[in-house]
């Protein structure tokens, strides 16, 4: 499962645990991605998009559309 927004291209990003010691292992610190289901009123149909959650906010005041449209982005592009 590729942990990727489809929409604002969020990806994991790749740093360092660091012990008390200053001993450093490599870690990941990944998006919060969810698989959701939105509502594009304009289409009058449902719509399968993996959001990260701060793009979901982001949807839920803008709308679908909308944020697409600001991003230059068409819905066939995240589908």
């Amino acid at each position: 499962m590729a942990f990727k927004c489809k929409l604002s291209g969020k990806r994991p990003l790749v740093g360092y645990n660091v012990s008390h010691a200053h001993n450093k292992t490599k870690r990941r610190q990944m998006p919060n991605v969810q698989r959701t289901r939105s509502y594009v009123p304009e289409l009058n149909r449902w719509v399968r998009v993996r959001l990260s959650a701060s793009t979901l906010r982001t949807i839920t005041r803008k709308g679908l559309m909308a944020y697409l449209k600001s991003q230059g982005l068409t819905l066939r592009d995240v589908t």
